[in-house]
């Protein structure tokens, strides 16, 4: 292995025996034809990759996919079935929460007992414990027993030990989640920190937003298997979004957009999205057919991801039953709260209200997202007002999910705005 390699896995695979029942291990054992009573699963499969030294590397993947598998046997704490792992530097792991504490010491007595885990002896450790101490921030907690702790205490002091002694080699495995807003906040700043130091770091989480902010190397694992890696975040976190939502690998990579809209198969039916738990409600004398978001070139009607602070192309298709005179279309984007973080209507951007001709309708609208990376729904309702009363003709809450994704997130609030530095006065 290179000096320029932090990390080479080749050919890894750890196979797990499953038996239907705890008596098939012993039958297994003892026959005399050595029947197979078991099957073999495959949590790794054939994986090979090589980490240069000082990329940040973010692991994704579905639960079951062979992340925190992965980083077990690169830290040394499960065996591999077949393959090596080579390692280049000193690891330091945030693992499963809590995972090498001793639940009867202390968090003190933990500290100096991880460290010696990690060749370290108490002498040494003794100059590292004040730091510790400070950055865990668990006040008396550090000299009760661990096992009296709350995720949140157990998850401070993890990490605060895991960056604090001088690691080459840094593995989270989406252990953050269990701390506050500002330790989450600490700790990324941290790991911001280690990047500029030149520490290589492997970092698995759930949040793809994370991924794309902090990592310059990417791995899609899937069944076991490394489906994709690439040094172009964004799209491979583009190809993890789209398959976590279809199931489907057989997407095309590039996402290009369809050359046409067709409207034939176009009929008045009105079934809500179960998926999304969509509330229907309305006469149906005209329905909101479908919405396509656009960027780029890029269109998305399902698996809808857009980027923030990009300008944003809206196409709403339309069924009516008939002509109708005065009509309004309004929508919103809200977050997993119900907030609504974005809204508008036809009536604003037109300035007065339009015609619904029979049968197919399109209207065309634009607008720049600038809304913060995260998760979204898009709800939308159209109304008559023909006879001068509201008439309800489809309202869809929620029509579509819509997750935005940015390379920049922004610290507070909702809006995506970000601070562009011009000069230091003086």
């Amino acid at each position: 292995m290179t000096q320029e390699i932090a990390i080479k896995v080749e050919n890894l695979s750890k196979v797990y025996k499953l038996y239907n029942a705890p008596v098939d291990h012993l039958k297994e054992a003892i026959h005399p034809l050595k029947k197979k009573y078991h099957k073999d699963f495959y949590a790794l499969n054939d994986v090979s990759f090589e980490i240069k030294k000082g990329d940040c590397v973010g692991i994704v993947g579905r639960n079951g996919a062979g992340k925190s598998t992965l980083l077990k046997i690169i830290t040394g704490v499960l065996t591999p079935t077949s393959g090596k792992v080579s390692v280049n530097g000193r690891i330091s792991a945030l693992l499963e929460l809590g995972a090498g504490f001793n639940p009867e010491y202390t968090g003190l007595e933990n500290i100096y007992f991880q460290g010696n885990l990690m060749g370290y002896s108490n002498e040494e450790m003794k100059g590292k414990v004040d730091e510790i101490i400070e950055f865990a921030d668990i006040g008396d907690f550090i000299f009760q027993p661990v096992k009296n702790y709350s995720s949140g205490m157990f998850a401070r002091l993890a990490f605060a030990v895991a960056i604090n002694v001088e690691p080459d080699i840094l593995i989270v495995d989406e252990a953050l989640s269990t701390g506050d807003f500002m330790f989450q906040f600490k700790c990324l700043q941290k790991i911001k920190e280690f990047r500029l130091k030149g520490v290589t770091i492997l970092f698995v989480s759930h949040s793809s937003q994370s991924i794309i902010e902090y990592c310059n190397y990417a791995i899609f694992l899937y069944q076991g298997n490394v489906q994709a890696e690439s040094y172009d975040v964004k799209k491979l976190i583009y190809t993890y979004e789209e398959y976590i939502r279809t199931n489907n690998l057989d997407m095309k990579s590039d996402f290009a957009s369809k050359s046409s809209i067709t409207y034939e198969d176009y009929d008045f039916s009105c079934e809500p999205n179960i998926e999304l738990n969509e509330h229907r409600i309305g006469s149906h004398t005209a329905i909101l057919r479908e919405v396509y978001f656009e960027q780029e070139g890029k269109r998305f009607s399902e698996n809808i991801i857009l980027e923030a602070g990009h300008i944003t192309k809206l196409k709403i298709i339309i069924l009516s039953r008939q002509n109708l005179q005065k009509v309004v279309v309004g929508m919103s984007l809200r977050n997993i709260s119900g907030l609504a973080i974005w809204g508008d209507n036809t009536l604003n951007s037109m300035g007065d209200m339009f015609e619904l001709k029979e049968g197919v309708n399109v209207l065309e609208f634009e607008f720049n997202l600038s809304i913060k990376a995260g998760e979204y729904v898009y709800l939308a309702g159209l109304a008559d007002f023909t006879t001068g009363n509201r008439v309800e003709l489809d309202q869809r809450w929620p029509m579509k999910k819509v997750t935005v994704i940015s390379n920049r997130n922004m610290s507070e609030g909702f809006i995506f705005a970000p601070l562009k530095y011009l000069a230091k006065l003086t």
